[in-house]
């Protein structure tokens, strides 16, 4: 590095590097630092590259460990950078690229410093090497590592939201970092630097904002882990990738003994521009952004698990989002994406489907959620494979997908969490089922087909089982009775989810009772069952009802005239002959120590797709590196 353009293969032998990481103390105010900055060095853009960079430079960053604690160069670069950021605003208005083009090379070699020694030491020893100073005494050593850590933490936030005070830096580093993820801001070619000033109070200087975010990483996790990088994002917006993947980190802290993550508590209050209600004196984090926009960005970005995750913690966190959302006459634009992240379940891992399932779960809390979905009618639904939908309600759409979902994973997961998710929001959509496609109701009725297979089979191989170990006594006998009460809770779900609808809106659903008919055989065995003989009054009472009014009707009906006669027939049957239950509602509650789930995957996320940022997978133990 120095003046002229440095290759990665150039790096081990740059003078500059090896005079910086040699055994000479250099001065903050030696000329040698403006030689060093002034390098004109393409920045690696995915991880591939700075793999390359740190395997070129280790041993450049070893020498510079082992003779740092006698030399204190890496305290002298820190500080050059933060002299020199005191006067980056300036610059970017003068337009002096040359000055700010050296304060981002400082920043870039800080940051490739910071993730070589991390990954090396200890946090306490990384905290001595920002003490380590020529002229240093003991006695000053806390003071002196307190202070300059405290103060590149600082510059760094300050670089981003451009203000001078540390008070309001939490919410307004989440509100600077939420409108980079809404803003999607296309990145300059590789090679290239972009250092104009931003008009629309985005950050400091475009130039220098991913290298922050970067640096961020480092400072405020001193370490974590790494990339492979999306290629996708890195195309789309580097920026917004890093600030959504900061965000994510910062909101997932855990709280202090005696102070919540005022981060989480930002992400948690700020309300939407449009809203004039005077914000509580209480809360020093709450602040606005345009919901709108916001909106937007997250319908647009669903495809990465890190806009679900976000949308999952804005819907179950700040019930000024949940509000605003749920108001929405457009919500198909964000369900939809959804539904198209459970349809390729087999493609998604599965923290990604559990991220949408439960945002379906959170929606599905709403009524009026639940009776708007049934008015939108969507046009040919090319992603669905299985059937053409040529014109099908969103609320149809979405039990397709949950169905799907499910029969999924009583074939390949097995996940009982998952289970019990699907079924919940379909039991609370049930009393407003509405129209449904006759596609719909015969996957409802399928499912419970599948359900009642995977019963008979399991009683089956539990009353071979017990008759063959009348005779032996040899080996345990396999948990049968165990299968089959957790078969026996889903099939009684199902009865419940179709005896809900029945109850509550039957003269909505003609296709509903007509698959009902065409398959009444299948709820023959469970009308003497003692698990499910109550919620089948209901269920035997409408198949014998109709069928009574279809076999008046005579035979070989058309499915027309069936339908009709359905029709017909739901405005005749006595309603208060259906026996009341209560009504179906269930509500999602996070775990007691959900950190034990997101933190692990968040980091997989930052390993996996955070732009420019290579860890080597060897030394990742927070999460198994299939997790992500």
């Amino acid at each position: 590095m120095g003046a002229n353009s440095s290759s990665i293969s150039e790096l081990p032998e740059n003078e500059y590097l090896q005079k910086l990481s040699g055994s000479e103390p250099i001065s903050e105010n030696d000329p040698f630092w403006n030689q060093l900055l002034s390098f004109s060095f393409t920045t690696p853009t995915n991880s591939a590259d700075l793999k390359l960079l740190e395997e070129a430079t280790i041993s450049v960053c070893k020498s510079l460990v082992e003779k740092n604690p006698r030399t204190g160069n890496l305290g002298s670069l820190i500080k050059v950078f933060l002299s020199r950021t005191k006067e980056l605003k300036i610059s970017a208005e003068c337009q002096n690229h040359l000055f700010i083009w050296q304060a981002h090379n400082a920043l870039f070699i800080i940051c490739c410093l910071l993730k070589v020694f991390i990954s090396r030491m200890s946090e306490e020893e990384l905290q001595l090497h920002f003490t380590y100073e020529e002229k240093a005494g003991p006695s000053s050593y806390g003071t002196e590592c307190e202070d300059l850590i405290e103060e590149l933490l600082c510059c760094l936030i300050q670089l981003i939201v451009e203000i001078p005070l540390f008070l309001p830096y939490t919410s307004r580093l989440v509100k600077t970092l939420l409108y980079n993820f809404i803003r999607q801001e296309r990145s300059p070619p590789p090679g290239t630097h972009a250092f104009q000033q931003q008009t629309d109070g985005g950050g400091l200087l475009y130039g220098i904002a991913s290298g922050v975010a970067t640096g961020l990483w480092t400072v405020f996790t001193l370490g974590g882990v790494g990339s492979k990088a999306s290629a996708q994002l890195e195309q789309c917006s580097p920026l917004a990738s890093q600030s959504l993947l900061l965000l994510l980190v910062l909101a997932n802290l855990t709280d202090a003994p005696d102070t919540p993550n005022p981060y989480r508590q930002a992400i948690m209050s700020f309300k939407n521009t449009q809203d004039n209600t005077a914000f509580s004196s209480s809360n020093p984090h709450a602040f606005q952004i345009n919901f709108n926009s916001l909106y937007t960005a997250l319908c647009e970005q669903q495809k990465s698990d890190q806009a679900t995750l976000l949308l999952y913690m804005l819907l179950h966190q700040n019930s000024n989002v949940r509000t605003y959302v749920l108001a929405r006459t457009d919500i198909e634009n964000l369900v939809l994406p959804i539904l198209e992240i459970l349809y390729h379940v087999e493609e998604r891992n599965s923290h990604h489907v559990y991220m949408a399932l439960i945002i379906l779960l959170i929606l599905t809390e709403d009524d009026g959620f639940n009776r708007s979905i049934h008015e939108v009618i969507l046009k040919n639904i090319t992603w669905y494979a299985e059937r053409v939908l040529t014109e099908i309600s969103l609320g149809s759409l979405l039990i397709l997908v949950v169905i799907r979902t499910i029969q999924y994973n009583m074939t390949r997961t097995r996940d009982k969490y998952l289970h019990t998710n699907c079924l919940a929001a379909l039991a609370n959509m049930s009393a407003q089922f509405r129209s449904l496609h006759q596609y719909a109701a015969q996957r409802i009725i399928s499912l419970f087909s599948l359900l009642s297979k995977k019963h008979n089979k399991v009683l089956e191989q539990a009353t071979q089982s017990l008759r063959g170990s009348l005779g032996s006594n040899d080996s345990p006998l396999p948990d049968y009775a165990q299968d089959l009460n957790v078969i026996e809770e889903v099939i009684r779900m199902m009865l419940e989810i179709i005896n809900s609808c029945l109850t509550n809106s039957l003269h909505h659903n003609p296709n509903l009772v007509y698959a009902l008919l065409y398959k009444r055989d299948l709820f023959e065995q469970f009308r003497t069952h003692p698990s499910f003989q109550d919620i089948m009054q209901n269920i035997d009472l409408v198949i014998s009802f109709f069928s009574s009014r279809l076999e008046q009707a005579g035979a070989e009906l058309s499915v027309e005239r069936v339908l009709e006669i359905i029709k017909q027939g739901a405005v005749a049957l006595p309603k208060d002959r259906l026996r009341k239950f209560p009504e179906l509602k269930f509500k999602y509650v996070e775990e007691e120590q959900p950190e034990e789930f997101f933190i692990p995957y968040v980091w997989s996320l930052v390993y996996n797709s955070a732009v420019a940022l290579y860890w080597n997978p060897r030394d990742i133990q927070l999460f198994t590196m299939d997790s992500g």
